[in-house]
């Protein structure tokens, strides 16, 4: 059984297949459950309501291989976990009393429950995998950060291959390579690779209206093949190299460029074994970069897992073709009964739910699914993937220098939790606030004379800046006056606490021990005008507990000399070297910084947009195609509907939509 689907501490079924007196044998005595533990009892009425529940489904339950699901009164997910034997796994919860807390809660709030079948253990494990994404139960450990990792990208569609980033889906031809652990990895390792091989990094539509050689030809990044400085051949050549550089083979590359460099040498082409000089040291600096390189383990990726304070962190390192592309840090949820291995065996069914697996996969600490995971990951990738647990040579020192890492990242996360937390809590004593501040919102609005405003809000919390949360507001309200910033936060605080007042008002699931949505304290970026408009937003709502606090900049906007409103006081100054006023600054730039960026971006896209976009049924594929025609939308506008019909790639039905906007 596993891990990620059995909570711990609970007796594992055997593995034969139960027949109806075994599972009633389980029903009255579910052996070797510990004891609750002291702290925390769970109610018993509660958790004998939640075995009813599970007994009633019990009777329905698969006695094959899948995947199950928990469910709370309002049809929350609390857990999902799989098994060889569904019904056997539910019938170790059928006990009021032997459980953990965290257990006795799910078994608690549980109110139905839901099952899928699979033909194999090793499906109901990639199933459980793709739900604990989706549904993000409160009782799984999860995986918070799974953004897809970038690759490098040699093509193979075009006459002169391109070189570039790719992240996604891999759907254009080519050798893709990785995955590196940042896009900063990538862009470092790009550009090496642009000056030891000289290969393009253009768009295929800017090649091909190249009249003559781009900036990155006279800056020596780039042969040139858009425009005939090199030939197909040699081009080629040097995409072979790379292709071998890439693909593991960078000892004979160098070998190749520096006999070719002392060739040219001794014939005393000077340019040329100059060029090929600059390359080998290119080659040399993407190699020097890339810290520890295995000499013995040409592609793995390696995992280590540890704890501390009832936090997790686990390290990943990526090898492949014998280098090292980089390593990143995941802090996953997950309850703090979980042993670190229960923690990495649920992490790695997550982790590797979207990312295709290397030849080999090493590991801190054993697993109880490994053998399931190596059948996946196998299955998947249609070759055989090695998930071990290394005991002695390389593989163990790869290991012993991720959890290394993982474990000094864990040191850096507890270190700025514990001085953020005494932040707030100076933050809280400086505005008179008792309660301790779990979390303070901070707004800002940015606009251009009124144009493109836009509303910002940033929140943080005892884990820093929690971006997650962050939003935007697009200011709506067509009857305000141009930069008008009191109006504009009465809208955004509005719409802000609105939502937050209706989502109070629905049921709710049992509080979890979640980051909390509604917050302790608002900042507001403005002075006295801009807390009185924050004050009245939230006094329409009749939002009540929420201090606020607004922030007039100092004389000639000197950071350091604020002045501080807040309801029921005059208005204060903090001593210039409190911590707490530094806090607010960083708190205010933050919010600066992001409202800004979202302005830019907002007329950034107003810049560019284009009537074409408010056809109906006019998409890229069609817009691009009318534009390629025409040159301008001014033009479209004027064309006839003969000459809109005669463009490639757009119906009759198509250009007579488009006739009939600009006409009509």
């Amino acid at each position: 059984m596993d891990a990620m689907s059995r909570p711990p501490h609970t007796a594992a079924p055997a593995d034969d297949e139960p027949d109806d007196s075994e599972l009633e044998s389980e029903l009255e005595d579910s052996a070797g459950l510990p004891p609750p533990e002291p702290d925390e009892p769970a109610l018993p009425a509660s958790v004998a309501r939640g075995v009813e529940v599970i007994k009633a489904h019990l009777k329905h339950a698969p006695m094959g291989p899948g995947v199950y699901r928990m469910l709370a009164a309002d049809g929350e997910v609390l857990y999902v976990g799989k098994a060889r034997s569904i019904a056997k796994r539910i019938a170790s919860y059928t006990r009021e009393a032997g459980h953990v807390n965290r257990i006795a809660r799910m078994i608690s709030l549980t109110a139905s429950m839901m099952f899928v079948s699979t033909a194999t253990e090793t499906e109901a494990l990639l199933l459980e995998a793709n739900y604990i994404k989706q549904m993000k139960p409160r009782f799984n450990v999860l995986l918070r950060d799974d953004k897809s990792f970038p690759y490098i990208l040699l093509t193979r569609d075009h006459a002169s291959p391109q070189l570039t980033k790719h992240r996604g889906a891999r759907n254009r031809k080519g050798d893709y390579f990785g995955p590196f652990a940042s896009v900063w990895a990538v862009n470092r390792t790009l550009n090496a690779l642009q000056r030891a091989f000289l290969l393009r990094s253009c768009t295929d539509s800017f090649y091909e209206n190249r009249t003559r050689p781009c900036l990155l030809h006279q800056i020596k990044r780039c042969s040139g093949p858009c425009t005939g400085e090199v030939s197909h051949e040699a081009y080629d050549e040097l995409v072979n190299e790379a292709r071998d550089f890439l693909s593991g083979k960078s000892r004979a590359v160098r070998d190749r460029l520096a006999q070719d460099m002392n060739a040219a040498a001794e014939t005393l082409e000077f340019e040329t074994a100059a060029r090929l000089r600059d390359r080998i040291a290119a080659l040399s600096a993407i190699q020097g970069s890339q810290g520890i390189n295995p000499r013995t383990v040409e592609e793995a990726d390696v995992f280590a897992v540890v704890e501390d304070a009832g936090q997790f962190a686990i390290e990943v390192f990526f090898f492949r073709t014998y280098q090292n592309w980089g390593n990143r840090t995941y802090f996953p949820r997950a309850d703090r009964t979980l042993s670190v291995g229960e923690v990495l065996d649920a992490f790695l069914a997550q982790f590797y739910e979207d990312k295709p697996a290397p030849r080999c996969v090493l590991l801190s600490h054993e697993i109880e699914n490994r053998a399931v995971l190596e059948d996946a990951l196998s299955a998947r990738a249609g070759r055989k993937v090695d998930v071990a647990v290394p005991k002695r040579g390389e593989r163990r020192e790869l290991v012993e220098h991720a959890e290394k890492n993982a474990r000094e990242s864990l040191g850096r996360k507890l270190a700025d939790s514990s001085a953020q937390a005494k932040l707030l809590a100076a933050l809280g004593t400086a505005f008179g606030i008792e309660r301790p501040l779990r979390r303070v919102e901070i707004y800002d609005n940015s606009h251009i004379m009124g144009t493109n405003a836009v509303g910002a809000m940033v929140v943080a919390g005892v884990g820093g800046f929690m971006k997650n949360h962050y939003r935007t507001f697009n200011i709506k309200n067509a009857d305000l006056t141009p930069g008008d910033d009191y109006g504009m936060m009465r809208e955004v605080l509005g719409r802000r606490f609105a939502r937050l007042v209706k989502e109070e008002a629905e049921p709710a699931p049992a509080q979890r021990d979640e980051f909390p949505s509604r917050p302790d304290l608002i900042l507001i970026d403005g002075g006295k005008g801009q807390f009185e408009a924050a004050r009245q937003a939230l006094a329409e709502l009749g939002v009540q507990g929420v201090a606020i606090a607004g922030i007039a900049k100092g004389p000639d906007r000197d950071a350091g000399r604020e002045t501080f409103f807040m309801e029921g006081r005059e208005s204060f100054k903090l001593p210039p070297r409190d911590p707490a006023l530094y806090f607010v600054q960083r708190l205010r730039d933050e919010a600066h910084r992001f409202a800004i960026g979202a302005h830019r971006a907002r007329r950034k896209k107003e810049f560019v947009k284009s009537p074409l976009d408010d056809i109906p049924g006019i998409g890229p594929a069609r817009k691009r195609a009318l534009l390629q025609a025409f040159g301008t939308a001014k033009a479209i506008s004027r064309a006839t509907l003969a000459d809109l019909e005669k463009t490639p790639g757009v119906n009759a039905a198509t250009a007579k939509v488009v006739y009939d906007y600009f006409k009509g």
